[in-house]
């Protein structure tokens, strides 16, 4: 039966509970769709204002986390400033608004210069940056030894400025070491720009991949319109204190193509020496100097909140290791009225209100109910589990993870001992196609039943847990994301930092839908019935991570290949 008719009726279904054991069953049953309404609606409501990061709406969710947290008993992680326990780890950061119109870049060569502004080139930093050097080509940027693969062997980017293809090498090859047709970790450009930054660069330039049969990122971004076209674009926002330091920008094709006019090829012949053979074709670029000239019309900075509790375990032996379950609570905020001369900006489906809200019920008020349900869930079983288990709802992820990113680079507890991560993002509604994914990947005709897992490949073991909790839930589970490559999709939330530590990480999902990012996500379209069944099944999976013996192994090389040698090794 569907979602919207249980709500109509009233009536609910008895939860799952066949197979379910009996220490565990007092927290499962605790698990109910009334209470994810009542906390949903709230979330997602007009007063939450869209919880835009550093706004008083996402300020109101926050204390609204840490209360549910301490109501239900659990322990604050984190300290505040005066060294107390406090529920809050505060997340400081520089929200800042790029000037497109004064930002340049500028390529001297032969004494002269060309200068481009945007869409041509584009760059953005926190701060104001002039700088000036020579230009290498560090192919993909990936330094990846465990593949036999780096695109930094035997070039010398000291000083100098990188210029980067996106994605990473044979992404079209179900073959390939770097996990076939999917993404491997060194596919994302905060990867690509801290590789180059360690390897002494002081500034990384990017464009896709010229042979590329996908959208860019950018192309992807305005598929979904709405909040990409509001009326005022939102400010971008970084960690003040980023491990990452040096700036980055993004051209498009004329544009490196124009960079490699000295160096006897094409960026397309270069992609595909690369492709069909595995091996990099790093080289500098004769006469070829950029000078980037970046500015803010605006920089301040603000603190945000990650919100952090503890059940501890119990067993002595193994309470110090943790299981994260995890979710961000922030979103897109809200539009201003706008004066009769510019009216509201949207795209379809959303309507023309003034002021715009962008509620996130699903994305992600859903995840964000799900940890806090999970949380009281486990606080009311009787029976607790051996390990500990840290329950966290991130701040910022919108604006680039930058609330998990902080937490993993400031853990409340060792990461060394982390043995599992169980991340939500949009867990309430049933996939659909949209814009954004039309054309780039195949939906199934039912969804309504269907969960998206995504990592597996990076730690099967995860995978079978999930799969043997499942059997008393019956969720139809998916690992379609982890096989592609045009959406970005295993980047693009809370889990990824902790993967990048080498920490089993799962992205729980119900997949993208037409109000994605729109103002129409709201609590009226959430699916109660499927979202029970997936806390559920995250309930009995962070029992078994928290208390079996043995926990997820992490799988470096999720290709299972054998790296291919380099020159010289």
């Amino acid at each position: 039966m569907a979602a919207g008719l249980l709500l109509a009726s009233g009536a609910l279904p008895a939860p799952a509970q066949t197979g379910v054991p009996a220490r565990e069953l007092a927290g499962f049953r605790n698990l109910q769709q009334d209470a994810l309404r009542t906390d949903l609606t709230f979330i997602s409501s007009d007063a939450m204002a869209g919880r835009l990061s550093l706004q008083p709406g996402d300020d109101a969710a926050i204390a609204w986390i840490a209360d549910a947290f301490r109501k239900a008993g659990l322990e604050p992680a984190a300290r505040d400033a005066g060294g107390r326990p406090s529920f809050l780890q505060p997340v400081p950061l520089v929200e800042y608004r790029p000037d497109r119109a004064a930002s340049t870049i500028t390529l001297t060569r032969g004494g002269r210069s060309t200068v481009w502004h945007a869409p041509e080139a584009f760059g953005a930093y926190k701060h104001a940056v002039d700088l000036a050097a020579p230009v290498v080509f560090a192919g993909y940027g990936i330094t990846a030894p465990e593949l036999g693969y780096d695109d930094y062997a035997s070039l010398d980017v000291r000083g100098k400025i990188v210029l980067l293809f996106d994605h990473e090498p044979q992404e079209d090859d179900p073959h390939s070491v770097f996990n076939g047709t999917g993404n491997t970790r060194y596919a994302t450009a905060r990867v690509k720009v801290l590789n180059a930054q360690q390897h002494g660069a002081v500034a990384v330039v990017i464009v896709a991949e010229p042979n590329r049969k996908h959208l860019t990122n950018a192309e992807r971004a305005a598929r979904i319109g709405s909040s990409v076209v509001r009326p005022v674009p939102l400010p971008l926002q970084a960690i003040a204190d980023d491990e990452v330091h040096i700036p980055a920008a993004l051209v498009l094709d004329a544009v490196a193509a124009e960079l490699f006019a000295t160096s006897g090829t094409t960026p397309g012949a270069t992609q595909t020496a690369i492709d069909s053979a595995l091996k990099p074709q790093s080289r500098a670029l004769p006469d070829t100097v950029l000078t980037l000239h970046l500015r803010n019309t605006s920089e301040r900075e603000g603190t945000t909140s990650n919100v952090a509790a503890l059940l501890p375990g119990s067993d002595p032996k193994l309470a110090p290791e943790t299981i994260l379950i995890t979710a961000h609570h922030d979103h897109d905020g809200a539009a201003p009225c706008a004066d009769p001369a510019h009216p509201p900006v949207s795209t379809p489906p959303d309507p023309h209100p003034c002021p715009q809200i962008w509620h996130g019920a699903d994305d992600n008020g859903s995840g964000t109910v799900g940890v806090v349900a999970l949380a009281r869930a486990f606080a009311a079983n009787p029976a607790r589990s051996k390990r500990s288990i840290l329950f966290v709802v991130f701040a910022s992820e919108e604006r680039g993870l930058l609330g998990a990113y902080w937490m993993a680079a400031h853990p409340l507890r060792p990461l060394a001992t982390t043995r599992a991560q169980i991340n939500f993002d949009m867990i309430g509604r049933d996939e659909a196609a949209s814009p954004q994914t039309d054309g780039l990947i195949e939906i199934p005709k039912d969804t309504t039943n269907r969960l998206n897992l995504i990592g597996a490949l990076y730690s099967p073991d995860y995978d079978r847990t999930v799969r043997e909790a499942n059997k008393p839930i019956g969720l139809a589970l998916d690992d379609r994301f982890d096989h592609e490559s045009a959406l970005n999709v295993f980047f693009r939330s809370d889990q990824f930092p902790f993967v990048l530590h080498n920490i089993p990480a799962f992205w729980w999902f119900t997949g993208f839908h037409p109000d994605y990012h729109h103002t129409t996500d709201t609590v009226d379209k959430i699916d109660f019935v499927k979202m029970q069944k997936i806390l559920q099944l995250a309930y009995l999976t962070g029992w078994q991570f928290a208390t079996e013996p043995q926990t997820p192994r992490f799988v470096a090389n999720p290709s299972g290949q054998k790296p291919r040698e380099q020159p010289g090794q």
